[in-house]
């Protein structure tokens, strides 16, 4: 069996167990949080300090992560057996890897669309957020 077949049977098999989607709308309802926390913080330095937008998308993430760093650790996930420190580091790397994708997205929509940048960041950050979840759960807090 592939790797890519394993990981289609694990996901098949998360599916079907109900807490598993009580856990996906927690972190939907972190996520949440942190996608207002985000924008909120990126309008402020685009808008009210003028700052570049690539520089304002990083800010906002930094804020973004830690708020959902440790409401996804308590309230989502639980801190299981694994030290806050170690949970820390992955769910950084796993944050890290959709702040890349975050700013791609963001500038392929500025630069294709005539979006603006808050419209662009909004979308970008939302077609980030399933790799992002898919990372902790699998990864982050397994």
């Amino acid at each position: 069996m592939s790797a890519s077949e394993r990981f289609a049977d694990r996901l098949g098999a998360a599916a079907r167990q109900p807490a598993n989607w009580v856990q996906l709308l927690k972190f939907g309802v972190v996520g949440g949080s942190g996608y207002l926390i985000n924008l909120v913080v990126f309008a402020a330095l685009v808008d009210r300090l003028g700052v570049h937008h690539a520089i304002a998308a990083i800010a906002a993430f930094c804020v973004a992560v830690t708020n959902n760093f440790l409401w996804n650790r308590y309230w989502t996930f639980g801190p299981g057996s694994s030290t806050a420190g170690f949970q820390a580091a992955r769910f950084f790397i796993i944050s890290l890897a959709s702040l890349i994708v975050n700013l791609a997205v963001l500038e392929a929509l500025l630069a294709g669309t005539g979006a603006g940048d808050l419209t662009a960041q909004a979308i970008a950050v939302a077609l980030v957020m399933p790799l992002n979840f898919l990372g902790n759960r699998l990864w982050t807090f397994a």
